[in-house]
């Protein structure tokens, strides 16, 4: 098993900054994809930003030139940094990885909790 726990969320007022983290820890061989997703209300799961193991990032059109990712795989965390937050950024976040477990060498996909990320206007 494999477990994902997303930090850093919070209240932020609009052009403000905030760094979410997603840790990675279980019985994990290797990680080939990280990335942050978001949902907001009543509205359907949205990627946000993707980052291949030595691949080519991915962002979403919306967030281009405001959020970075970056992972640590020593630590097996992924980063977003966001900046020039908007109030049409207000969603949870949610991080997910692809996972070689350990026990069985076999690839699974995970998903963390979520974290609130609120901009204010």
């Amino acid at each position: 098993q494999v477990q994902l726990v997303e930090s850093g969320g919070g209240l932020v007022q609009a052009g403000g900054s905030l760094r979410l983290s997603c840790a990675a820890s279980g019985s994990i061989f290797s990680i080939n994809r990280m990335g942050w997703y978001r949902q907001a209300p009543g509205k359907q799961r949205e990627l946000v930003a993707t980052m291949p193991s030595g691949g080519t990032t991915n962002y979403a059109d919306s967030v281009k030139g405001r959020f970075t990712i970056s992972r640590d795989d020593a630590k097996n965390t992924v980063y977003l940094q966001m900046n020039s937050l908007k109030p049409e950024d207000t969603a949870v976040y949610y991080c997910d990885a692809d996972v070689v477990e350990h026990t069985t060498n076999l690839l699974y996909r995970y998903w963390g909790q979520g974290t609130q990320v609120t901009v204010s206007s």
